[in-house]
């Protein structure tokens, strides 16, 4: 009788199980994480936004007095970013005038059809997502992962 080397086909289905499932486990995951990376570029660029609006106000003692969006501040593009596309809006009451910045994702880039998701904030400073899939919006805050609340 020769002894044959190797494995046989059930040590081998055993080995694809055990991948299968260790696979089910951990893509969904890194996908949320991979996610979450991306939503810090709408975050960091909407506070770097307000930040320079400010500065823009404190210099001119309005955040606009023309008919362009937010005056004196560039929003970012392409390449500076990647995942979302930012707009502005101001309007000007009787004494005051207040703006809100939003982000909302771009197509094709991994987080689903575009406006997936979207994030504001305006001269207040009150941050808001107005669009998350699975989240139950509008929030008083950014949210960055599934099931967080304000």
């Amino acid at each position: 009788m020769k002894h044959r080397a190797g494995f046989t086909l059930i040590e081998l289905m055993v080995t694809v199980a055990i991948i299968a499932i260790l696979s089910a486990i951990a893509l969904p995951s890194y996908n949320e994480y991979v996610i979450r990376g991306k939503l810090t570029e709408a975050t960091s660029a909407l506070a770097d936004l307000r930040v320079k609006l400010e500065q823009y106000y404190q210099d001119n003692r309005h955040y606009s007095s023309t008919a362009s969006a937010c005056p004196g501040v560039a929003m970012p593009t392409t390449p500076a970013v990647k995942y979302f596309a930012f707009t502005c809006n101001w309007t000007t009451g009787n004494t005051n005038q207040f703006f809100t910045v939003t982000a909302s994702n771009v197509a094709n880039q991994g987080l689903g059809a575009a406006g997936s998701y979207a994030f504001t904030i305006n001269q207040a400073n009150v941050r808001a997502t107005t669009a998350f899939p699975g989240a139950t919006v509008p929030k008083s805050c950014w949210i960055s992962k599934k099931g967080e609340s304000c």
